[in-house]
């Protein structure tokens, strides 16, 4: 078992827009925890499908859904994979493309589950469809970059590099495999959402990267190494230092 942590992938820009991204939902799931995480909010700005289509497909809730989320584990999750991989994309795109691609990769995630079932009145809420968009183009761009993971063995936790292909491939793997559940009208993750937002990255990247930006690019580092980085024999405050600077360090590069 392994969780990411950052990539080996350093960038020349600073990501302003995956910035704002992580800030705004962040600030959103404060309001949402601080009152209450009112079913009503979800309701009113969540994206449901039999609204979307009953109000002639003009509901922009299939935007501000993107902004909600359901719990910490779900802002979490998404937030970490947003920002270890969305800086690489939105530079091989610029600023106003990525917010395009982001914004259009999210409509088709949600169309992806709500055309299953367009009659659901269980409202969608997450940016989990639009950052399955990011993943997918982060894929296509770099596939051999190598991601420094949380890798997980009955008790020993090493921070191993490992190669995109396999973090990512993993993802849309187990997101195949969780679909039987996303497919019945009783809630709860919307994988179908995942999968559609990941396959329309992978088809999108070639028109929204600029035209000097080659896919399948090289790695910046081996694979498989230890990445200096042993959870077990620092001190908790040392590692996050640790961890913050080699995040910083994609940007000083």
């Amino acid at each position: 078992m392994f969780f990411p942590l950052y990539d080996d992938n350093p960038t020349s820009i600073r990501p302003y827009v995956t910035q704002f991204i992580v800030v705004a939902c962040t600030i959103v799931f404060v309001f949402q925890f601080l009152a209450g995480m009112p079913g009503q909010l979800f309701l009113d700005f969540g994206f449901i499908p039999d609204r979307f289509f009953s109000n002639s497909f003009f509901d922009l809730t299939i935007i501000s859904s993107m902004f909600l989320h359901g719990g910490i584990a779900h802002i979490v999750g998404n937030m970490v994979y947003l920002w270890i991989f969305g800086d690489n994309v939105e530079e091989s795109m610029g600023r106003i493309r990525f917010v395009l691609f982001y914004i259009t990769c999210g409509l088709i995630a949600a169309l992806s589950q709500a055309l299953v079932n367009p009659d659901s009145n269980i409202p969608m809420v997450g940016a989990s469809g639009a950052i399955a968009g990011v993943l997918g183009a982060y894929l296509m761009l770099h596939p051999r970059a190598n991601v420094s993971c949380f890798v997980f063995l009955i008790i020993f936790i090493q921070v191993i590099r490992i190669p995109a292909f396999l973090v990512l491939g993993f993802w849309i793997l187990g997101q195949f495999f969780s679909l039987p559940s996303s497919l019945q009208d009783e809630g709860g993750v919307a994988y179908l959402a995942h999968i559609g937002g990941f396959i329309a990255g992978m088809i999108l990247v070639p028109f929204f990267k600029k035209k000097d930006v080659k896919l399948f690019d090289i790695p910046h580092t081996k694979p498989w190494q230890n990445a200096n980085m042993n959870f077990q024999n620092e001190n908790p405050r040392d590692f996050l230092k640790d961890f913050i600077n080699k995040s910083e360090d994609k940007y000083r590069k």
